[in-house]
Order: structure tokens, then C-alpha cells, then sequence
């Protein structure tokens, strides 16, 4: 049976070297949490298990965070409880969103994050990436431009008309099938 101790070292440790590089190329890593949100294995997960993380991680000078709803368990409460809780407590950090959705769920975790500080988003175009096999009526990638059509330009920072030229080459590169 494998040491958890030394296997979570292990994976800091890591983290670390992967910081150091990056640090030295001048750049800036983006950590993902995976399973922000919980997890299918029945291990513990609370704001708590994340904030351990996150702290561990942040004492490696690590600015920018993703949690990650990998499995697209997260509920517009889990959302709430992670940002409004981890946000106020690490306003030195950028916090953001990895979120998987369905049509009909996009809409209420992006509010409920925003409204509880999120500032960062990822998205991917028409919703593809990371599982190619997604369709919408499964869970799959936020899509890019249902964030950008809920938070406009303006919040966004995204050129539209560039923006329309993505959206348009993507048609090429995905088929319409979806």
C-alpha cells in the first residue's frame, strides 16, 4: 500500500519544480484543483480538503488557481460554498472557474460564481475539448460563448468580432454534428 503522506510530498514536490520552471521561463502557472467540487471515490471532500490544498500550493508563490468540477458534480450550493468561502480568505490569489454543464445548467453555476466573487472563467468553443465525446446532453466544457453572451464584451474582455472569427473557423475544424 502505497505512503499517502509521501505520495501528497511527491505531488507538491512536483508542483514546485514545474513552478520553478515556469518562474524561470517568465511565466505564470495556472494550478488546476481537480474535483473541486467533489469526487466519485468516496474520499472526503469539504472547503476544507480544497483549502488545503490551495494553501499548500499558494506558499509556492502560485497566484492563479482553478477549481475544477471535473466530473460535473457541482451544484449552483457547492459553487456558492467554495468561492464565497475560499475568495474573502485569499484576496491575494486569483480564483477562477473550470465548470462542466449542460444546456440546462450553464447559466446557474456561472451566476452563482459570479455572485460569489469568481472573476475567472474557462471555456472552451461550442463546448469542445477535454472529452471530445461530450455532447450536449451530457455534461461536458463550458461553453466559451455562453460566457461571453452573459458577460458581454465589456466584463469579458473579449473583441467580438475577433471572437466571430473563432466561432466561425470552428465550424471547420468540429463538425456540425456537434
Amino acid at each position: 500500500m502505497r505512503n499517502t503522506n509521501a505520495t501528497l510530498a511527491d505531488s507538491v514536490e512536483r508542483v514546485k519544480q514545474i513552478q520553478e520552471l515556469t518562474l524561470h521561463a517568465g511565466k505564470q502557472l495556472v494550478v488546476y484543483l481537480s474535483m473541486g467540487f467533489g469526487n466519485p471515490y468516496g474520499d472526503p471532500w469539504n472547503v476544507e480538503v480544497v483549502e488545503q490544498w490551495l494553501a499548500r500550493l499558494a506558499a509556492l508563490d502560485i497566484k492563479i488557481f482553478q477549481l475544477s468540477d471535473t466530473i460535473g458534480v457541482s451544484s449552483p450550493a457547492s459553487i456558492t460554498y467554495l468561492f464565497s468561502s475560499l475568495i474573502p480568505r485569499y484576496p491575494q490569489l486569483e480564483i477562477g472557474a473550470h465548470l462542466h454543464t449542460t444546456p440546462a445548467t450553464w447559466e446557474e453555476k456561472v451566476v452563482a460564481a459570479a455572485e460569489a466573487g469568481c472573476t475567472r472563467f474557462d471555456g472552451a468553443i461550442r463546448g469542445f475539448g477535454g472529452c471530445p465525446m461530450a455532447r450536449d446532453e451530457l455534461t461536458g466544457n463550458m461553453p466559451t460563448e455562453r460566457l461571453v453572451g452573459y458577460f458581454g464584451a465589456g466584463r469579458s474582455g473579449v473583441d467580438l468580432e475577433c471572437f466571430a472569427g473563432a466561432m466561425a473557423a470552428s465550424l471547420e475544424v468540429f463538425s456540425a454534428e456537434g
